[in-house]
């Protein structure tokens, strides 16, 4: 948090940081028991029953249990973390607002991608050309309700005939969206190579305000579903690739 500016300390089970804001960890669920992934809760109000906590959970690779959470933790404040910032400060520092007519009624802050694997400036070159938001307009729309923030992580990647496209919204899978997601025509190279992107949605009536009143309560986040499971044994055979050098 501090490479995005944030003064954050720990205070007994939260990650106090700026104003009324905070980070909470919680236990990933899965049948794995969550080997690798963390998931981290932004709270924008703490201490307000009502204020609205965006869930999000990160994957991480490494040779140890810490090693993997570190980097778990990395790629959340790099994707995540920093759209969250950008809803508080609203200084377009770290995230973009990009302009959506294809989702009336909804604002949207749209953070960096993380591209990573093999071949991955071709990949981060598709997602800079490409208004992939709007592509998934139709499908997401259907998904939205209450003033959000709700919370929309992409994950697209793979490589050519075993590729994996899922879509969160609120931390369900959509499966509209993950359809549309996979519709596109992101390269698929011969070798393993993905990409993770995270957006919040507000309804307009409440994005005045940094924090809305009377958000929804903390949306939770559910077991991996299949797709993300897969993706758990690509990046395991990506590993191994980068390890043998292939």
């Amino acid at each position: 948090m501090a490479r995005l500016g944030q003064d954050f300390h720990p205070d007994g089970e939260v990650v106090r940081g700026p104003g009324t804001t905070a980070v909470a960890v919680r236990e990933h669920p899965g049948e794995d028991g969550g080997a690798g992934h963390v998931d981290l809760g932004f709270v924008l109000h703490l201490g307000r029953a009502d204020a609205p906590v965006v869930w999000d959970c990160a994957p991480g690779l490494g040779k140890t249990e810490e090693e993997k959470l570190a980097n778990a933790v990395k790629l959340w404040a790099t994707t995540t973390a920093s759209v969250l910032v950008e809803l508080a400060d609203g200084r377009g520092i770290h995230a973009d607002r990009p302009n959506l007519p294809e989702l009336p009624g909804w604002r949207a802050v749209q953070g960096p991608a993380a591209v990573f694997g093999f071949g991955n400036e071709h990949l981060a070159a598709w997602l800079a050309e490409h208004r992939v938001l709007s592509a998934l307009a139709p499908a997401l729309e259907r998904e939205l309700s209450g003033p959000g923030p709700v919370g929309v992580k992409l994950f697209l990647g793979g490589k050519a005939g075993d590729d994996v496209a899922e879509v969160r919204v609120g931390g369900e899978v959509s499966e509209a969206a993950s359809a549309a997601l996979r519709a596109l025509d992101w390269p698929r190279g011969e070798r393993l190579c993905w990409a993770r992107l995270f957006v919040l949605l507000t309804a307009e009536r409440a994005a005045a305000a940094a924090t809305p009143t009377g958000a929804p309560a903390p949306v939770p986040v559910r077991a991996p579903a299949p797709a993300a499971a897969r993706a758990r044994g690509l990046f395991a055979r990506w590993r191994e690739a980068r390890r043998a050098g292939r």
